[in-house]
Parts: structure tokens; sequence; C-alpha cells
């Protein structure tokens, strides 16, 4: 707390001292005199405030908490600055002040200040304390449950939570699980509701009409274009995605022993949000290539397939400050239980968060994770200001994380690893339907529900009333699911997924990560003459120099001209769509004869 009110002092002297200094300037001299200034503060600021927000999420404790208010405060304070607002107002208005480099500065800075504008500083306060409250009651939550054919409830972590809807056939068993896993929801939705207001006072502070209207700025667009976008995405994957719906519904009907549905119901899925199906494929369980590999040889895998790319060799502090394994369920010890990749300081020190066991699942996680990780070293350098390491667009990180993971979960890799059981053949088609049922069925999760929920929560306000029905509706909509039974009110499911908590209006960016993803793989792929769906780029330093042509620009260029520069076209779902062509076909010979749609 020392150090925080310590370098707020310091950050308040320097715009005295800063703003004297640029009276007798030129505009362009100003631009850089305010910018070295902010660049320098800013970076110093938000390494203590990740400091104190990676100790909050790892070890979780009312004192921890307090420390992330107060240096979440302190960085909030600077970067939403009234001074800071003014300057970026001025000299994004003086002519010929700029080049691109100082444009794309200024325009990240005044996002930035939208956030936490200090023309209302009451509601910024109020706000990086309820944004931490809200953490702690998520990352603390203990769920509990009771077994069918018990009488004692019993604590369950995330990770059985997860277990038990992969792996059990009993109904009973599956559906008091799925109703214990948005037990958190209830627990979330008052500070939600606080926490949808005060975002919403800020951004119609700055000139927006949401919260998400704000978010959406951050890809360049406006709120009607990013809904267009969207829907689009939805409409041409629709109908993948129900030829997927009705395989898998007469799949799980014939598991479970009952009659085909129309509507899947959410506990027969193995995920608790049905934002992914996997071991839906028979034949196909991949974790049993894990059973003699440890966790940590797992993310040291991860590390090392990209460092073969030619990436950046990843520091040995990212090992003795990382928190990668999971705790045991007697560690008094509490910590949020997402994986996640950190940038401590914007300068080297770079850590991940995870709870890795071995099984394919937290495999392909690593190797994301990483790819987050060896982004942040590429763009650590001089000529990237501190304001501008960060993805190209919020969607980019991920695209990048996801073009570096993609090849790692193919046969071809597997193989090379020594994990694939000899004398089994990779069955390109099953190999292509379980990949599907990962990442095909994530899109109208993601770009629907989500994306729609939100947009209704922020820029419809919606009542709280309405918060679990239009939820369910998006759901069933998108998705083709119903839960169990009717969920009332007095629960608050949307509140259960992490990001609509602590990452809140932009959960769309891993559906245009995922489109990007496959425009990127396509491409290198045929570079390499590979085919896209049976690939191992291990030790190609051709993709690393790739990949690394996007990194290390940070955000100094616009996320569409990276893409198009890249690969000579536009985004779009193309790749993507052809990728699984093949898919498609087989199921629609599957289906013939059956209700596809809902």
């Amino acid at each position: 707390m020392k150090a925080t009110v310590w370098w707020t002092g310091v950050w308040v002297w320097g715009i005295a001292m800063v703003g004297h200094g640029m009276a007798e300037e030129s505009p362009a001299a100003r631009a850089q005199s305010f910018l070295a200034f902010y660049n320098a503060t800013y970076q110093r600021l938000y390494q203590v405030a990740q400091e104190a927000q990676w100790l909050a999420a790892t070890d979780v404790r009312p004192e921890h908490t307090g420390r992330r208010i107060g240096a979440d405060a302190a960085l909030a304070a600077f970067v939403g600055s009234p001074w800071v607002i003014e300057q970026c107002r001025a000299l994004e208005s003086a002519s010929g002040a700029q080049d691109e480099l100082t444009r794309r500065q200024l325009r990240v800075i005044a996002l930035m200040a939208a956030e936490v504008p200090g023309t209302q500083p009451d509601l910024v306060r109020e706000r990086v304390a309820a944004e931490a409250r809200q953490s702690a009651i998520l990352d603390g939550f203990e769920f509990r449950w009771t077994p069918p054919g018990s009488t004692s409830p019993q604590r369950l972590t995330a990770n059985q939570i997860d277990d038990l809807l992969l792996t059990s056939t009993n109904l009973a068993e599956r559906r008091a699980v799925w109703e214990a896993s948005k037990q958190s929801g209830v627990a979330l939705k008052e500070g939600l509701l606080q926490l949808r207001d005060l975002r919403n006072r800020l951004a119609r502070e700055m000139g927006y009409s949401s919260y998400y209207a704000l978010r959406a700025a951050h890809f360049g667009l406006t709120v009607p274009e990013l809904r267009a976008l969207l829907e689009r995405l939805v409409a041409e994957t629709r109908p993948l995605y129900e030829q997927l719906h009705a395989w898998a519904r007469r799949r799980l009907a014939q598991r479970y022993g009952q009659p085909v549905p129309r509507l899947i119901p959410a506990h027969w899925l193995p995920n608790r949000w049905g934002q992914e199906w996997p071991g839906l494929v028979e034949g196909l369980d991949l974790d049993p290539m894990f059973r003699d590999r440890s966790a940590e040889w797992i993310v040291r895998q991860a590390v090392a397939y990209g460092e073969s790319l030619g990436l950046p060799r990843v520091p040995d502090t990212f090992w003795t400050r990382s928190d990668l394994y999971d705790l045991p369920p007697e560690s008094p010890r509490k910590k949020n239980t997402h994986a996640s990749a950190w940038d401590m300081d914007l300068n080297g020190d770079v850590r991940s968060l995870m709870n890795v066991k071995p099984s394919f699942g937290w495999f392909a996680t690593a190797h994301h994770e990483m790819g987050h990780v060896f982004y942040f070293l590429a763009y650590h350098r001089p000529e990237v200001p501190y304001v501008l390491r960060r993805g190209a667009s919020p969607a980019m990180h991920e695209a990048m994380a996801e073009t570096l993971a993609t090849p790692t979960v193919q046969p071809p890799y597997l193989k090379r690893l020594g994990l694939w059981p000899d004398g089994v053949a990779a069955d390109d088609l099953r190999w292509l339907l379980n990949a599907a049922l990962d990442q095909v069925v994530f899109i109208p999760w993601a770009a629907g529900v989500m994306a729609s929920w939100e947009h209704d929560f922020y820029e419809e306000n919606l009542p709280a009333d309405e918060l679990n029905r239009r939820w369910w509706m998006y759901v069933e909509r998108y998705q083709g699911i119903a839960p169990p039974e009717p969920r009332g009110e007095e629960f608050c499911d949307p509140a259960t997924k992490t990001h609509i908590n602590d990452d809140p209006a932009e959960y769309y960016k891993y559906a245009l990560a995922f489109l990007t993803k496959y425009q990127f793989h396509l491409y290198l792929a045929r570079q390499l003459g590979q085919d896209p769906r049976q690939s191992d780029f291990y030790g190609r330093r051709e993709v690393g120099a790739f990949l690394m042509r996007i990194m290390q620009a940070g955000a100094t260029r616009d996320w569409r001209s990276l893409i198009r520069d890249a690969t000579g076209e536009d985004l779009s779902a193309r790749p993507m769509l052809e990728y699984y062509a093949p898919l498609f076909e087989y199921l629609r010979r599957e289906n013939e004869g059956q209700p596809v749609g809902w």
C-alpha cells in the first residue's frame, strides 16, 4: 500500500511538471512529452496493480482483496485523470501534431480513460471496490452438493464439477452437479447489477451509450456494426451447428436411454454452459494418453513447442513466479480456478495461473496459455510504447494463442511426442468431429448467447427480474439447449460464467479469435504444404517468423490490416467452414431423414 501511495504522489507531481513544460511546446512536441510521461507512469502503476491482483487471485483473503482495491484505485486515478482526458482531447484535435504511432497511443489512452474517468471519482472508486469484491466472491466460492442417495452435503471443486459432467452417466447425479454449478450465480447477482450500473454510468460520462458500446470501440466498431458482424458469423455457421446439434442429441439420448429431445437438456452436456461438447465421439477418449505424464511435463512441453518455432525464450522467472497446478482438496489456500496468462510489468515478467493436471483438456489449455505468454514477450521491445504492449485488438491475443495451439491437438504432433497409441489409426473424420464439438459449437455460445445477453444487459438496462428469462431465451435461440426445468429469477445463471463478472461485454472476442485462428492456420498449412487437419508445425522457424511479424507489432497497427497483410484476405468465416467441409457432408448423410434444427 505504501508503494501505491508513493507512486500516486509521483504522478500528481509529474502532471504538474509536465503540464508546466508542455505549455511552451509545439503540438507535436507536447504530444511526445505527454506520451513519455504517461507511458513511464502507466507502466509502474500497472505493475503494482498486477502484483496486487495476482496475490488476490492466487491467495484469496480479505486483506489481499483490500490490497488489490488500493492498487487498482491508484491505477484508475491516473488512467482516468481529468488532466489525461483533457490532454488526449486537445492533442487528438491538434492539426498536424501526430504521426500514426502517436494517434494510436492517444486513442488507446482515451479508451482506457473512458473505463475510469476521473471526472466522476466517486463512481470510479465504487467500481474498483465493487469489482474487487465480486472477484473475491467468485474466486472464493465453495460449491456444495448432495450426491444422489446421500443426505450429507459435500464440497465440490470446479475441476470435480467438470470431471463429473464429463464422465457420469447417471442423470440424477448429473442434474445435481449441474444445479450445484449454478449456485455461484445467486451470490454474484447483486454485485453484478451494481457493476452494470457503475460501468454504464462511467461509459455514458465519456459519451458512449453504454459500457457495451465502449468495449465495441476497442475494436474500432459501433454497436450496430458489431452486432451485424456477430449475427453474420452465427448465421454463416448455423447450418453446420444444426447438423452437429442433430447428431449430438441423438447420441446423448442413446447414452442416457431417453427419447430424442428437440432441445438438448443442459445437464446432458459435458460442459456447465454447453460451450463445448467433449467426450461424445466414441473411441476417442484422449485423456489416457496422458496417464503416465505429469502436470509439469505438460507445461514444459507447451513452452518447448513455442520455443521450437523461434519464439522468444520464456524467462526462468516464469517457472518460479507462476501458479500452475491444482491445489489439493484439503489446502487452506484458495485461488482462481480459471486458466489465465499474466503480463505483470509489460517488460518481461510473464506468468500463468492454471490448475494443470494430466489430461488432454489441460494439454490444449497449457499450449493456449503459453500462446499468450509468447505474445507478451514478442511485443516487449523498445519500439512498442508501454501503452501499446497489448493485442492489436481484444480478440487478437486469443487468436494468436489459438493459432499457436491448433496443430498441437492434431494427431501428427501427438505422435511426435509419443502420446498417440501404437497401432491406432487417426480417423480423420472422427477427429474432425471431435474438434468441431469443441470449436464450432462455441460460436453460437460466444457470438450468440453471451454477446446478445450482455448487449441487452448494458445497452437496454435489462431489469433485475428478467436476467434469467432473457438468458435462457438466448440459450434456446442460439444453442438449442434448455435447463432441466424452468429457472426462475431467484437464480442468476449468466453470472456463473467468470467473464460476465470480470471480463465484461466482450466475450465475443473469442468467436472473432476463432475466425482469425482458422484463417492463419489454413494459410500456414498451405505454405508448408501440409493438410490443415493433420498438421505439425514443431520446429518450423518460418511459422515462428510469420507469428512474430504479427505479434511483435502489439497494438501499433490496426488488427484488420494485420490479418489482411498476413494472409492476403480480409477476415471471414470461409477458412473455418472450409476446414470442416468434409465433416458437414458426413453429418448431412448421418442426419438424413432425421429432424435438423429446433
